[in-house]
């Protein structure tokens, strides 16, 4: 990538080695709470198969780089103990968590594919058989 002098200049995310050293956290985070938060009742919200799509997308080696830094980042911030709204507050609880779920969504539905969505609705299936149970 070549150097400018132009302050407006944004260098992309994947020339930056902390973005990788940060993607690399949430990406660890993301794959050791993922399952575990869905499983204790975050299945019920009314994104989870959206956010399990994310999942299964930021997990496809064929998926973007970028894209992937993104949806974990993401993910990371719904898997977060303290964030802006506390999970345990009724209706209120996921609402931070949604908005930024949606945002990484709408930025990159391009690269969810069938596949991944079909593979979350599955996983979040089996997950609301075992809560019945």
């Amino acid at each position: 990538m070549a150097v400018t002098s132009d302050p407006s200049f944004s260098p992309d995310i994947d020339d930056d080695p902390a973005d990788f050293a940060r993607s690399g956290e949430d990406e660890r985070r993301v794959r050791t709470g993922f399952w575990a938060k869905m499983k204790a009742g975050a299945a019920r919200i009314p994104f989870a198969e959206d956010a399990a799509s994310a999942y299964y997308c930021a997990l496809d080696r064929g998926t973007p780089m970028r894209v992937r830094m993104m949806l974990f980042g993401a993910l990371a911030y719904f898997l977060l103990p303290a964030d802006t709204v506390p999970d345990f507050m009724p209706v209120l609880g996921f609402t931070d968590d949604a908005a930024v779920l949606a945002t990484a969504l709408n930025l990159l539905a391009a690269h969810i594919s069938p596949a991944h969505r079909a593979a979350a609705h599955a996983a979040l299936d089996r997950i609301r058989a075992g809560n019945r149970a």
